[in-house]
């Protein structure tokens, strides 16, 4: 029986499912208990020569994909989580000091992302005013980051962004949508402020 045919067994079994995550996470932390995160070396996937330092928070349960590719670097009290999606990092990335990055989550490679930078597929739901926010669960939306990327610190990518090739988003900007190849954006929310032109070949003022 594969992941998909399990999860889809779950779904059909309400209780055992609850059950089962109980018994994975702790409902208090929202985090994986500790005899789960024991074994997190047999679940997750680290590509030849990645770094994961001690200090990073890694909220990352057996039932959602996590995988870090060649030569890539997450720095220390940042918090990378895939337990509402998958989290998938290429090769010859460098994810700063101080990240948060919340599943649904694809970074291509050579992607380098400063400090401060919080980056979620994650949403709250609110719609029902007789509830609790805390109550409502959650929706979300992947987001995407292609190849050759920098994002500046203090930055933040919201849940369904997705961001083209040999982009810069400026630092202090807020991204929600979609940035097309080869531009530069900055603000909140970002706009392009630069982009490249291939027939000029140089970049292009957008202000």
């Amino acid at each position: 029986m594969n992941i998909a045919q399990l999860k889809q067994n779950l779904d059909n079994n309400p209780k055992l499912k609850k059950c089962l995550y109980r018994f994975i996470m702790h409902p208090v932390k929202t985090r994986p208990n500790w005899w789960i995160r024991l074994f997190m070396f047999t679940y997750i996937k680290r590509g030849k020569k990645s770094i994961i330092y001690k200090s990073v928070r890694k909220d990352i349960p057996p039932f959602n994909h996590f995988e870090i590719g060649d030569y890539s670097v997450i720095e220390d009290y940042s918090c990378i989580n895939n337990a509402v999606g998958d989290l998938i990092i290429g090769s010859h990335c460098r994810i700063g000091l101080h990240n948060t990055i919340i599943g649904p989550v694809i970074i291509g490679n050579h992607v380098h992302i400063a400090q401060n930078v919080v980056i979620s597929g994650l949403n709250h739901n609110y719609q029902d005013t007789d509830l609790f926010i805390s109550e409502q669960g959650v929706s979300t939306k992947k987001i995407v980051i292609d190849d050759d990327v920098w994002i500046g610190a203090n930055s933040t990518i919201l849940a369904g962004s997705m961001i083209g090739k040999h982009c810069v988003i400026a630092a202090g900007s807020v991204v929600n949508g979609t940035i097309p190849s080869y531009c530069v954006c900055a603000g909140v929310p970002a706009r392009i402020i630069k982009k490249y032109d291939f027939d000029k070949k140089e970049w292009i003022s957008c202000k």
